[in-house]
Parts: C-alpha cells; sequence; structure tokens
C-alpha cells in the first residue's frame, strides 16, 4: 500500500486509510473470513498513527467489509459490503404482506436464476449443491428449523448462475427472509424436499428449462402458503380486532 503521510486531498485522513485498506483487501484477493495485517503493521505500511486505523476500521466495521474478534485480530466480513439490511425491511410493520412481497421478487427472479445455474455450473459445484440438498432434506425430516441451511443452498444457486450481481443480490432478499419466523409454520416440508431434489436434478443434468419450472413451482408453494397464512391472520385479526399492522415479526421459509 502506497503511504499516506504527506497526501492532502481534503478528506479525513481515517477515510483516506479505510480506502487504503479495501485497495488492499482487493489487491490480495482476500476472502470471507480472511485475517487482515494488524493495527501497527497497517498504520506502517500506510503511513498514519495506529489511532487513524482505529478510526478506518471502525468505518469499515460500520459499512460491513470487516469484523473484528475479540482477541483474534480483523477479518474480511461475510458478504462484505453488503449491510444486514440494506432495504430496511425491519421497518415494515406487516410482517405477513412483506413475506409475500418478497416471495413475488423472488419468483421474478430465481426461476431465471436456476436456469442460469443449470447452463453454467460446474459438476463440482453442482455435487456440493445436492450435498446441501441432502443436508436440508434430513433438518426436515428431523422435525428442527431448516431456514438457515435453506438459504445457503439458494445461495449456492445463485453463485451456480455465474453472474456476480445475483450472487450478491440473493443473499440480500434471503437474509431480509431471516428478519422474521417462519409464517408457514412447516407446512411446505414434504413440498421442500421434492421441489429442491427437483431442482438439484435438472441443474445437475444442464435441464435450463426442467430447473427454471422447478423453482418457480418450489416458490408458488411457498407463495400459496404465505396467502393462506395471511388469511388466516386477517380473520383471526377481525375476529379479535387486532390492527393487522401491528401484528407480531412474521416471516417466510426459502
Amino acid at each position: 500500500m502506497a503511504p499516506l503521510l504527506g497526501i492532502y486531498t481534503g478528506r479525513p485522513l481515517a477515510e483516506q486509510a479505510a480506502e487504503h485498506i479495501v485497495k488492499y483487501i482487493m489487491e490480495k484477493e482476500l476472502g470471507d473470513g480472511d485475517k487482515l495485517p494488524n493495527e501497527f503493521e497497517l498504520a506502517q505500511s500506510i503511513g498514519v498513527g495506529r489511532s487513524t486505523i482505529r478510526e478506518a476500521i471502525k468505518i469499515l466495521v460500520s459499512r460491513n467489509v470487516v469484523e473484528i474478534r475479540r482477541g483474534a485480530g480483523t477479518f474480511v466480513a461475510e458478504q462484505m459490503g453488503v449491510a444486514d439490511d440494506p432495504l430496511g425491511l425491519a421497518f415494515v410493520k406487516d410482517k405477513t404482506s412483506l413475506a409475500m412481497d418478497l416471495l413475488n421478487v423472488r419468483l421474478m427472479l430465481e426461476p431465471e436464476i436456476a436456469r442460469m445455474a443449470a447452463r453454467n455450473g460446474d459438476r463440482e459445484s453442482a455435487r456440493k449443491l445436492e450435498q446441501q440438498c441432502d443436508k436440508v432434506e434430513e433438518i426436515i425430516r428431523s422435525g428442527e428449523n431448516h431456514m438457515q441451511e435453506d438459504i445457503v443452498f439458494h445461495k449456492m444457486i445463485a453463485a451456480l448462475s455465474g453472474n456476480v450481481v445475483v450472487e450478491k443480490l440473493v443473499p440480500v432478499i434471503h437474509s431480509s427472509i431471516a428478519l422474521f419466523i417462519d409464517v408457514t409454520n412447516g407446512a411446505l416440508r414434504q413440498e421442500t424436499i421434492k421441489t429442491h431434489r427437483e431442482i438439484v436434478d435438472c441443474i445437475k443434468g444442464g435441464d435450463e428449462e426442467g430447473a427454471k419450472w422447478a423453482m418457480e413451482m418450489h416458490l408458488l408453494y411457498n407463495r400459496m402458503s404465505i396467502k393462506e397464512a395471511k388469511r388466516k391472520s386477517e380473520k383471526e385479526g377481525d375476529d379479535y380486532g387486532i390492527d393487522q399492522s401491528e401484528s407480531p415479526r412474521t416471516g417466510t421459509g426459502t
């Protein structure tokens, strides 16, 4: 990294140092979980004081570029540069309606993403996707909550698409879904198993149209279940005089 000392740009030194650290991450091709040099080493290489490095690290933590692990050091954050809730969906009151809106967005995107995955995915990645499918199925059959591993399954399909924007976008949608609990109450366990397996089989076989329609069927099952949950919620609200906009936090599986 080129030193900053003696350079004046009118911007705070900590901001410039943060920019240099990002450049270092890119140049070294560091990924999720990779460790950065310590505070002293960064200060020396950039040519600033350690207090400036501390401020720069705080800036990068706030932007989800790095994370600090106490006693271990500073590491590249997962989903580098993507905030936990970039769409601000945590502030939407009606979570059941939000679940439906998110599902409708996914219907616009994910069938085509599955098609791209069938076209562009390599054999080894498809094998790992199948293993993840097995893992989700095992969790479902055990009766435990499969949401997080289900999200990983869909992230892997996005990665198989070969489109870097898609790979960044889909986790944003799914992390938003994970803000609230499953409104379907596990009603789609068997449907999830069947449609996941069909999606994987089509991607492995390079069946683009099959992958697209299997993903659409998977999401349509979710959509129907959310609609049923919404109808039930509205009926219960009418029965008890509850304002649905203030209903408890709810959500959907994937």
